[in-house]
């Protein structure tokens, strides 16, 4: 079953009132608690896909068992697009209907794993922070591509990594999560150490690039986005 979202009310309208929420809820990530240990428990991939043309988004919450990556439950939700294409105010486009899918499991997601970035952010506080202060919960961003910061290359293994840099401070890191490939960039969304943000990553990725939080999300979103496209 799809959730159907609204806008909420008192939702930012523009980039200014947006920034003001970002500075206020920024002020309530939590950096120095470990987070649950990798590999146990429940791991829950958040994404999203769009239709901007239709003014639609779609939001799919996947929860896997951490250790053997088993998909556990899922759920999905539809929505209008709640905010303008911004550079680093992405989060506001997404975040009501990623909610809603994430209520609409029948089960605690556990940590979260967003497609995207937490404190490796223009304003350190991308979408895996803003929903963990929102929820509460144990977030991390494993993103594509490293933004707009900096990164030497990691060595050639798997696990290696290299510090992500906006001028001299850690934000985040470039991970090797297959022997030869691009990096994905790793940051802490909330509650969580970018050490054990890192340790998740690599628990996740046992044989591709992405974690299967993400490529499980990825898939069931852009379904929900074509299955609810179709019926307009």
């Amino acid at each position: 079953m799809t959730r159907t979202v609204r806008i909420p009310a008192g939702w930012p309208a523009t980039e200014e009132e947006a920034r003001a929420v970002q500075d206020e809820l920024r002020a309530r990530v939590v950096l120095d608690e470990p987070g649950p240990p990798p590999g146990t428990g429940r791991v829950t991939g958040v994404d999203v896909a769009y239709d901007d043309g239709l003014d639609v988004v779609a939001a799919a919450a996947v929860v896997l068992d951490a250790a053997s990556l088993d998909v556990v439950a899922e759920a999905t939700a539809v929505g209008r697009v709640s905010f303008p294409y911004v550079p680093g105010l992405l989060a506001f486009r997404e975040i009501p209907t990623v909610l809603a899918a994430l209520d609409a499991l029948p089960c605690p997601p556990g940590l979260v794993v967003c497609d995207g970035y937490g404190l490796a952010h223009p304003r350190r506080f991308g979408l895996a922070s803003h929903l963990g202060v929102l929820t509460g919960l144990p977030t991390i961003g494993v993103a594509k591509n490293p933004f707009t910061f900096t990164y030497d290359d990691p060595d050639t293994p798997r696990g290696s990594a290299a510090p992500l840099l906006a001028g001299s401070d850690e934000v985040g890191r470039a991970l090797r999560t297959r022997e030869g490939v691009k990096p994905v960039f790793v940051s802490v969304g909330h509650r969580v150490t970018l050490d054990d943000a890192c340790a998740h990553t690599l628990a996740l990725t046992p044989r591709f690039r992405l974690p299967e939080t993400t490529r499980r999300a990825d898939a069931l979103c852009r379904r929900a986005l074509q299955d609810a496209t179709t019926r307009h």
